[in-house]
C-alpha cells in the first residue's frame, strides 16, 4: 500500500505516521497562532486577493478553478491577474510568466495558467512578492487571484476558497499519517467539490475531459477521430490515473499509459519509446512535452463550476471592493 493509499484509511501504517502527526499539527498551529497574534504578519497589496487552495495533500482542481474563475471574471470584464509560488520550477526568484517562458523556470501550472487565460501571471516563492510585481507590471489590475497558498498566511486575502476531490478529507488526520495540510473544518468563504461524491456541504463542479484534443499548431482533433488508432497516454499530474480512466470512458482504448511524478519535466524522458503511436497529454503536460514531441495531444478538462458558486464568489467580491457582479 502505497502513502496516498494509507491517508484514505486509518490503517496500520497511517497509525505508524500518527505520532509525527501531532508534531506537524503542532508545528502549524504554532505559526498560525503568531499570525492571529499580530507577531508575524499579513501584507495587504492594495487590491482584493481570493486564494483558491485546498486542505489536502496532492492534486484536487486548484488549477483548473483557478482558470475557471479567472475567465469569469473576464468574461465580465475585469482585469485578473495570478500569482504563484510555481511548483517545480528549477528557478527562485521572482518573474513574470510570459507566453514562451520555459515551464522548467516558471513552473508547469502557472504556464498553463498563463497560456489559457492570457492573464498577467506572476511567480516567487513569497505570493507577496509576486503580488505587487504584478500590480507593478500591471497597475490596472483590480483583483488577483493565488494559485494554491492557503497556508501561506503572509498573503492577506479576502476570500478564501477550499478545493476538495472525491478524497474529500481522507481518514482525517494530518500529515504525515493523513493527507490533511490543517484540521478541518476550519474558516474558508467557499468551498468547491470538483469531485462527484461530494462528502460535505458546499459547490459543485462537473470536471470531464473535452471531446476534442489540441494540437501543437492550435489545431483541433476530434477524439472519435482516434479510435481504432495507436494510443499512448502519458500524465506527470497527482493523480494520473483519473485522466487515463476519463481517456477510456471517451471510448479510447490506450495500449499503455505511462504515470511520471507530478510536475516531471520530461527532461529524462524518451519520447521515442513511443514513437508508432499517437501520445496524448493534459495540457498541464503539454506545455512541457510539446517541447520535446510536438506531435502529442492535449486532451483539456472542462471544469465548470455550478452558477451558484460564481454567483456567491460574485457576491462576496462585491461585498470587499464596490465591484458590481453584472
Amino acid at each position: 500500500m502505497s502513502l496516498h493509499d494509507s491517508w484514505l484509511h486509518r490503517g496500520a501504517l497511517a497509525r505508524l505516521l500518527w505520532p509525527l502527526s501531532l508534531v506537524f499539527g503542532a508545528v502549524a498551529g504554532a505559526r498560525r497562532w503568531l499570525y492571529r497574534q499580530g507577531i508575524a504578519r499579513s501584507e495587504r497589496v492594495g487590491v482584493p486577493v481570493v486564494v483558491v487552495g485546498n486542505v489536502v495533500a496532492g492534486g484536487a482542481g486548484k488549477t483548473p478553478a483557478v482558470m475557471a474563475i479567472v475567465h469569469h471574471w473576464q468574461a465580465r470584464g475585469l482585469a485578473v491577474g495570478v500569482v504563484s509560488r510555481g511548483y517545480g520550477r528549477a528557478t527562485d526568484d521572482c518573474r513574470e510568466v510570459l507566453a514562451g517562458s520555459d515551464p522548467r523556470e516558471v513552473g508547469d501550472e502557472p504556464a498553463l495558467i498563463r497560456h489559457a487565460t492570457g492573464a498577467p501571471v506572476f511567480v516567487a516563492r513569497r505570493r507577496v512578492e509576486a503580488a505587487r510585481a504584478l500590480l507593478a507590471a500591471h497597475p490596472g489590475t483590480q483583483v488577483i487571484v493565488s494559485d494554491d497558498g492557503l497556508q501561506h498566511l503572509a498573503l492577506e486575502r479576502d476570500i478564501e476558497i477550499c478545493v476538495f476531490d472525491n478524497r474529500g478529507i481522507g481518514n482525517g488526520w494530518l500529515l504525515p499519517a493523513g493527507p490533511l495540510r490543517e484540521p478541518w473544518p476550519r474558516r474558508c468563504d467557499l468551498v468547491l467539490h470538483s469531485g462527484d461524491r461530494p462528502a460535505f456541504a458546499g459547490h459543485r463542479a462537473q470536471r470531464e475531459l473535452a471531446d476534442t484534443a489540441l494540437a501543437q499548431d492550435g489545431s483541433i482533433v476530434p477524439l472519435s477521430q482516434l479510435v481504432g488508432r495507436p494510443l499512448v497516454a502519458v500524465a506527470a499530474i497527482a493523480r494520473p490515473q483519473a485522466f487515463f480512466d476519463m481517456l477510456r470512458s471517451k471510448g479510447l482504448l490506450l495500449a499503455r499509459c505511462i504515470a511520471l511524478p507530478d510536475h516531471d519535466d520530461y527532461s529524462a524522458w524518451q519520447p521515442a519509446a513511443v514513437a508508432d503511436a499517437t501520445l496524448l497529454c493534459t495540457e498541464k503536460d503539454a506545455v512541457k512535452l510539446w517541447r520535446r514531441h510536438p506531435g502529442a495531444l492535449a486532451v483539456p478538462l472542462r471544469f465548470a463550476p455550478e452558477p451558484a458558486f460564481f454567483e456567491a464568489l460574485d457576491a462576496k467580491l462585491s461585498s470587499r471592493d464596490g465591484h458590481q457582479a453584472a
